[in-house]
């Protein structure tokens, strides 16, 4: 083997580089070598071993006897290693040879590679200058070289080909293996089943029918039982094993994990494969016609086993069943009514059958005697997607006694198979309907106070007493009193548990009436109608009892948005609503119409899903309430500083448009060059009052033409004085700005920055009239109205959260779900209640006041080429306003 210092010999000597990529490419080529040894002696061992897989895969080591099974293997075993011996001749090649290697298969003549290591026979200056041009071109060659892939050539080592017999049978005895009668590779390795002799005139029929409620297929299990892996079937499914044949009745067992036999009863049998024995025949004969019957065995799997009948078994591997998981998502929180609203989660592995709420008081007596059960909240589960489902459910408890109160609400998810899960328990309390009128409910907690525990009702009646000791001062509509003293005179007479019921009842009525008035009867016919609809859609009602519900909820859904918007009508403007909380009366009828076409059509859970949807929007809709004390005090100053923003927004609109006004009139004298028109100025008079504080030009009486204004017979230079006037008036909306801020401030509100931009605009916009340019002073004023709306949106944004933080803490000044800005529940207009910030006027920017002034001048080009139309003519002029 040649060293490596002989490397350095020839032109390796002088170029490193090609040192390298010669040593690279005789290593590639030495494994190349190297694998072409081994594939030959390889293919023997690759044979034993494909012998063996095949013989396993086609079931030979299962269905011979041990012993010939032992002497298979021990073959086997002896075959490879005795295939393993060519192995001992295996060496790494030599260099030389990789070298010869890479000339010969890259057909390179003069051996380029190994020439760079010989010498010259005559060592003289000519013959190694010679001998060293000879390696430089012959090393050029190198980069070129290319070792291929092994060429092991073993069709010389088997001229016949044999080594395709192994290869074939390997891969059909792959195949065969995955049918139910193909061996494993552990079959060598483990004695042969044991074989049990079945009698082949028994017919088996078996099936495993998994429980309806996961939605899977019967399983039916192969006649000679062959299956190898256990069957994963649910936990609970039936099991149903028919025999029939034979001459005497066949065992069925089943067989548990830990060995222990478990046998299947008959459960009925089934008509006689032969006719029955005619009545005639001796008893004697009958154990020989039961033999002949099908006998039905039936049983639940609950846990692993196998099932053994006439020598066949098969395996199964129950899957449990787990218990629904259930949890909060997100804190119950109460609606705008008082309703309970709970979001939820469920999980199950075949759904969720029923899920609900369940609620217990915090702090409870033994020894009460509640009136009342404790109160009933189903959840609202999707039938669809009840095995990982998320829901929000509504439900109105403030009827219940426990309202007001502290309570533990647990939720509870129960599935088909019976199995439950609760969630962890949560503490709040159960919110209850929030009552303005003091009377109203100082009512509701004498029903409440009796309803908990029948033994206080003296403490009821003492309650109601004290309501009555000077009525003249706390009742001031004697209907509310006489009321009372009816209700007074039920408690003290009732006795059994329906009279306490109904006195209970009729003491909420009251309270509902004198807080709400017809809207609270109007509230529960509606909440009846949602509730028999949902029922009648959870037991699959028909469409004619579908059709009927739905009249009666639209009939109720009438009747209460009628009493609510006259409540909304009475009710003051508070700017604690959104605008994107419009709900109208056509969303409310076609959300309507949905559910019944949706229930009509079969598809019952999305209508009730919908219904339940439509019961949250209702929960959260209230009527609108004036308020009280020192809140509405403070939202009165407010609304005068509204008051006093609206009129400023107002005088800049009405200046922004005379400056406007007079600046193209100006503009229209300079271009047609009109002489003056007199030395009257009516529009000056009309800028400065006379002496008794009146207009002059009142004064002076009407001038003019009917329909002509007052600048339109100014001059140019009248009209630019005009302009110089109205800096006044400009200054003093800056100034009026300026204090309505000051005023804000003193408020604990913060005057936003669009306040600061318009008396900034209004400022510039005055400069500018006082020189008398009008298109500039436009321009500041668009902004300043522009900058003027801004601010009042963060003044009505400051008032609203001012407005939610103080809803927070009581339920005083609440209003219903409709639009703030001039809007009722049903997206009506309603009586403005403040100032009209011109939202809904267009202010015309720099790009319109461009465009319209580009009108102007077209159309004062074209009356300057005097149409020769009469009627044109005084078109055109009609539209420039001139008379």
């Amino acid at each position: 083997m040649t060293s490596p210092s002989r490397q350095k010999k020839g032109a390796f000597a002088f170029r490193p580089s090609l040192a390298r990529l010669v040593t690279t490419k005789r290593l590639l080529a030495r494994i190349v070598l190297f694998f072409e040894q081994l594939l030959p002696p390889l293919m023997p061992v690759l044979s034993v071993i494909a012998f063996y897989l095949s013989a396993s895969w086609f079931g030979l080591f299962r269905s011979v006897p041990d012993w010939l099974r032992i002497l298979l293997l021990i073959a086997f075993a002896a075959a490879f290693l005795v295939s393993l011996l060519p192995f001992r001749t295996l060496r790494w090649p030599r260099i030389a040879e990789a070298d010869r290697m890479l000339e010969e298969r890259n057909g390179l003549p003069h051996q380029p590679v190994t020439v760079q290591e010989d010498e010259p026979a005559f060592d003289t200056p000519f013959g190694r200058a010679l001998w060293r041009e000879h390696q430089t071109r012959m090393a050029e060659k190198i980069a070129a070289l290319d070792a291929g892939l092994p060429r092991p050539d073993i069709a010389v080592h088997d001229r016949f080909a044999l080594r395709a017999i192994p290869a074939l049978l390997l891969v059909t005895a792959f195949g065969y293996s995955l049918s139910i009668n193909g061996g494993s590779i552990r079959d060598a390795l483990q004695a042969a089943p044991e074989q049990v002799v079945s009698d082949p005139a028994v017919r088996i029929d078996a099936w495993v029918t998994p429980p309806s409620y996961t939605g899977r297929a019967p399983v039916y299990l192969t006649a000679d039982g062959s299956e190898q892996a256990p069957i994963g079937i649910p936990q609970f499914s039936s099991l149903t094993v028919r025999v029939s044949g034979g001459k005497t009745a066949e065992k069925v067992v089943f067989r548990k994990a830990n060995g222990e036999a478990q046998d299947i009863a008959v459960q009925a049998d089934t008509k006689p494969q032969q006719a029955a024995a005619s009545a005639s025949e001796q008893p004697t004969a009958a154990p020989a016609s039961q033999a002949l019957v099908a006998q039905t065995h039936m049983m639940k799997l609950q846990e692993n086993g196998a099932l053994e009948v006439n020598g066949r078994r098969w395996s199964f591997d129950v899957l449990p069943d787990k218990a629904p998981e259930i949890a909060f998502n997100g804190l119950p929180k109460p609606s705008v009514n008082g309703a309970l609203e709970i979001g939820f989660t469920v999980k199950d592995d075949y759904g969720v059958q029923e899920a609900h709420a369940e609620i217990v008081p915090v702090e409870t007596d033994p020894t009460a005697t509640p009136l009342y059960p404790l109160p009933e909240y189903r959840l609202d589960v999707p039938r669809r997607n009840a095995r990982d489902a998320k829901g929000v459910t509504s439900r109105n408890l403030t009827e219940h006694p426990l309202a007001g109160k502290r309570v533990r609400i647990t939720l509870v998810a129960k599935d088909a198979a019976g199995q439950t899960g609760r969630s962890p328990p949560h503490e709040m309390v159960l919110p209850s309907r929030p009552f303005n009128e003091p009377l109203a409910a100082a009512v509701a907690e004498e029903r409440q106070v009796f309803a908990l525990d029948t033994r206080k009702m003296p403490q009821a009646i003492a309650l109601n007493e004290a309501l009555t000791i000077r009525p003249e001062e706390t009742i001031p509509k004697l209907t509310n009193y006489l009321l009372l003293e009816s209700a007074l005179t039920r408690m003290k007479l009732a006795k059994g548990e329906d009279a306490l019921k109904d006195t209970a009842q009729y003491l909420w009525e009251i309270a509902l009436g004198m807080e709400d008035g017809d809207l609270s009867l109007a509230e529960r016919k509606l909440r009846e109608a949602q509730q028999k609809l949902a029922d009648a859609l959870d037991r699959n009602a028909p469409d004619a009892e579908i059709k009927k519900l739905m009249d009666e909820l639209r009939k109720a859904m009438q009747d209460y948005m009628t009493e609510l918007a006259e409540r909304m009508q009475n009710a003051p403007m508070q700017p604690n609503q959104n605008a994107q909380n419009i709900l109208r009366q056509q969303d409310l009828e076609r959300m309507m119409d949905q559910i019944e076409n949706l229930a009509r059509s079969g598809n019952r859970d999305a209508a009730q899903q919908m219904l339940s949807e439509l019961q949250r929007m209702m929960n959260n809709l209230q009527a609108g309430r004036p308020q009280r004390g020192q809140q509405g005090q403070e939202n009165s100053e407010a609304r005068k500083q509204m008051d006093k923003l609206g009129e400023i927004l107002r005088d800049q609109q009405k200046l922004m448009e005379q400056t406007f006004r007079l600046d193209q009139q100006l503009r229209d004298r300079m271009q047609r060059g009109e002489p003056e028109m007199g030395e009257n100025d009516p529009l000056l008079d009309e800028m400065n009052p006379g002496e008794n504080g009146e207009p002059q030009d009142q004064q002076q009486g009407q001038q003019g033409k009917e329909g002509q204004q007052p600048s339109d017979q100014m001059t140019a230079e009248q009209l630019r004085e005009a302009l110089k006037q109205l800096r006044a008036q400009q200054d003093a909306l800056g100034k009026q700005l300026g204090e309505l801020q000051k005023s804000l401030g003193e408020m604990g509100m913060k005057p936003g920055p669009g306040f600061g931009q318009a008396q900034r605009e209004m400022e510039g916009a005055g400069r500018e009239l006082g020189q008398g340019r009008g298109q500039p002073a436009v321009e500041g004023q668009g902004r300043a109205l522009e900058a003027l709306r801004q601010g009042a949106r963060d003044m009505m944004n400051q008032m609203m959260q001012a407005q939610q933080g103080q809803q927070g803490q009581g339920p005083n000044g609440q209003v219903g779900q409709g639009d703030q800005n001039g809007r009722d529940p049903l997206g009506r207009p309603r009586r403005t209640q403040g100032p009209e910030f011109g939202d809904n006027v267009k202010v015309p920017d720099e790009i319109d006041v461009q465009r319209a002034r580009e009108i102007l001048d077209a159309i004062r080009e074209k009356l300057g080429n005097n149409p020769p139309q009469e009627m044109e003519r005084r078109y055109l002029e009609r539209l420039l306003d001139i008379q």
